[in-house]
């Protein structure tokens, strides 16, 4: 099978070197579904079908399929793959202990999403694993609270490797104008004759803060990859469509048209802090860019993660072993007294002249209709929350 796509357009390399490619077409694709018919099955959940459509489309680079024991332990022990190459959080498939019992090495399995096979894995190798040394390693805590924690201890005893190829990309109609691919984010890059390119990643609408970040960052580079995250998160977190209707919003009123493109990015949110803000930034490296965002408590939750603790784990990164140039800003805020957007390093006046709102109080405005301080938030952006707001309610929700 053709794995690998020998060429890559784009500024800069993909991570390790070659842009991957794991989707099926044509006779390869029929072949593969007549055998998935009498394959083992498993299920997979959110985050597997996101992780699934990353390694199709290369966004995993160099990753092929699911991790096996040697590159898993790895990067527990020392973010590198068994390779030597920097890589910062495991990519596994779980299943029960009887289930993997019934899996022979080097049997091919069928992937599924409500009965639909989404990908064939070949199976290379089996192990048991430690969950909590996982959750300690990866996400510095134990503690069954932390989302990603807890999904390592619902998830199965065994862990299956080896390498997958798709067969039908999954979500694949949601957003669909705007599911670009890796290949696709970089031909875009070099027709709008973009060198340098900063990607920034989000899980929430664009507000007057991260609006500032990018654009101070777009002082300095060619164009923006506004790339949010429209895999799985928390159940509080604000739905992805409604997201998007805000991102369009903003950028066709605030932004220069010709500098930004808007693509989602297909992963689900581990919630890793440090470790996953690498993780991001390798992706954004195989998407093409040259330039990666950091802020305040990047993939953070709860308080699990010290706010710039994001930030300073590309101290430990010798230098060339990313490929990507971090950007890292500070907490941005409006000054009443400056008149302006500004962080700690611009701005000499106390945090009495800051305009600050937790996010808890911002959703309570909006769920009582109230418009956020224009310094905080476009009104546009929060017509559209209020609106959103307001359906779920009166969905019951």
């Amino acid at each position: 099978m053709n794995d690998v796509a020998k060429a890559y357009p784009g500024p800069v390399a993909p991570h390790g070197g070659v842009l991957v490619n794991r989707e099926l077409r044509d006779e390869e694709l029929q072949r593969a579904l007549a055998r998935a018919r009498a394959m083992p099955r498993i299920e997979l959940d959110e985050r597997e079908l996101a992780d699934v459509e990353m390694i199709g489309v290369g966004a995993l680079s160099p990753l092929h399929g699911f991790m096996g024991r040697a590159d898993y332990a790895s990067v527990l022990e020392g973010m590198r793959l068994s390779s030597g190459l920097l890589w910062a959080l495991p990519v596994t498939l779980a299943t029960s202990t009887e289930k993997a019992a019934g899996i022979a090495l080097g049997q091919e399995i069928a992937l599924v999403d409500a009965g639909q096979v989404i990908a064939v894995m070949e199976v290379t190798d089996k192990f048991p694993y430690d969950k909590r040394h996982e959750a300690e390693a990866a996400f510095g805590t134990a503690d069954e609270e932390h989302p990603g924690v807890a999904r390592i201890y619902r998830q199965g005893d065994v862990y299956l490797g080896g390498p997958i190829w798709v067969t039908k990309r999954p979500n694949q109609d949601q957003f669909a104008e705007f599911r670009l691919t890796p290949r696709q984010t970089r031909t875009a890059f070099d027709e709008r004759g973009w060198r340098q390119v900063v990607a920034f990643q989000t899980r929430n609408p664009v507000h007057r803060a991260h609006e500032y970040i990018q654009k101070s960052a777009l002082e300095i580079v060619d164009g923006l990859l506004l790339h949010p995250l429209v895999g799985a998160t928390k159940s509080d977190d604000i739905p992805a469509d409604v997201r998007m209707r805000t991102y369009q919003e903003i950028l066709s009123r605030y932004y220069p048209a010709d500098r930004v493109l808007l693509s989602v990015f297909p992963a689900a949110m581990r919630y890793g802090g440090p470790r996953e803000a690498i993780w991001h930034a390798i992706c954004r490296k195989n998407y093409g860019c040259t330039h990666f965002i950091v802020g305040r408590d990047h993939a953070g939750v709860g308080k699990y993660y010290g706010s710039f603790d994001a930030q300073k784990i590309f101290d430990r990164i010798p230098a060339g072993d990313l490929g990507v140039t971090i950007l890292r800003f500070e907490n941005s805020f409006y000054c009443t007294r400056c008149g302006n957007m500004a962080t700690a390093k611009t701005c000499p006046h106390p945090e009495d002249d800051h305009l600050s709102l937790s996010g808890t109080r911002v959703r309570a405005m909006l769920r009582e209709g109230e418009l956020p301080p224009p310094e905080f938030t476009r009104r546009e952006v929060a017509e559209i929350l209020i609106a959103a707001a307001r359906d779920a309610a009166s969905a019951g929700k």
